[in-house]
């Protein structure tokens, strides 16, 4: 974002991709997401998944810094809430300890949850994609719920993947199974199912709508996912899960208060100098204005619209 305000403000500007800082925080992004593929070999989903509300507080405070925002007493409301749902989450997380070798993979593959799961779920999204692409319903809770189906699948796959390269690491070879390979393709489809729709929510709706709700049903969706396939808070207290899910709901809360009545900044566009139209005086200007109706016309002096190429 800062390398895009940037390039935007030089006099002939240059493709993002031009710019040292746009690569350095590409580069910076994804070893970020490097880091958060590892901890899915390490930690449960149910843990992993929800602690991504960590980039929303990261995200709002940095660009202060950055981006010379000013902080808001929602960034500070929703901070709190946020930080506090965060130590439940870590606090009454479960606590696991099984080695996801590729044979358990498989068994959890065929047991009847996660196939009567599966199952509900492609009836689930084939339903959401019929009227998608039928009925062009295009309503931001449909796409997102879409993305919410396909990313169980794929945090499922991530944390299987990632699991079985770390045992191989540690001396233990997983990757001549051919479940490995079968979930590095689930892995990658799903994502790419994922940015299509992902995408065109983002160009349909405003980003502070968009955010939050995926990060919701994103976190729901993987939390389900780690529980039925995984077998997580199988064995877990009544306490440490009502206090797990409320430290999901704070965190939730606390990223709707961060995202809420956030608006997006556009760089101003300038006035149109009239002294270089033929026929308008030197002191006349117009401002594009892509919204309104008469966008490209000018205003006479006897209150009529003329046109101009």
């Amino acid at each position: 974002k800062c390398a895009h305000l940037r390039l935007a403000c030089e006099t002939e500007p240059k493709p993002y991709y031009t710019s040292k800082l746009w690569w350095c925080g590409i580069t910076l992004l994804g070893l970020g997401e490097v880091g958060n593929v590892t901890a899915y070999g390490f930690a449960p989903v149910a843990l992993v998944a929800p602690l991504g509300c960590v980039s929303v507080i990261g995200s709002a405070f940095i660009s202060v810094l950055f981006l010379k925002k000013t902080v808001r007493a929602a960034d500070i409301l929703g901070g709190t809430l946020t930080v506090t749902g965060t130590y439940l989450l870590v606090t009454f997380a479960p606590s696991v300890p099984q080695e996801l070798t590729a044979r358990r993979v498989q068994n959890y593959l065929v047991s009847w949850p996660f196939l009567v799961y599966l199952i509900l779920e492609i009836i689930i999204f084939c339903i959401l994609l019929y009227f998608y692409k039928r009925k062009a319903v295009k309503h931001i809770v449909v796409l997102l719920m879409m993305v919410a189906l396909l990313a169980s699948l794929t945090v499922i796959a991530v944390k299987a993947v990632a699991s079985m390269i770390t045992l191989s690491v540690k001396g233990k070879m997983q990757l001549t199974y051919p479940v490995f390979y079968i979930m590095i393709v689930l892995m990658a489809t799903s994502c790419a199912f994922q940015v299509k729709f992902l995408n065109q929510a983002m160009h349909l709706y405003e980003v502070t709508a968009v955010v939050p709700i995926n990060f919701v049903f994103f976190t729901t969706s993987a939390i389900i996912s780690g529980v039925i396939f995984y077998r997580e808070f199988q064995s877990a207290a009544l306490l440490s899960v009502f206090m797990f899910l409320f430290g999901c709901l704070l965190s939730f809360l606390g990223v709707f208060v961060i995202a809420r009545n956030k608006k997006e900044e556009h760089l101003q566009i300038p006035f149109i100098d009239c002294g270089h139209i033929p026929g308008q005086k030197l002191t006349g200007k117009i401002q594009p204005d892509s919204h309104s109706s008469c966008y490209g016309t000018l205003n006479n002096e006897d209150g009529s619209v003329k046109s101009q190429s």
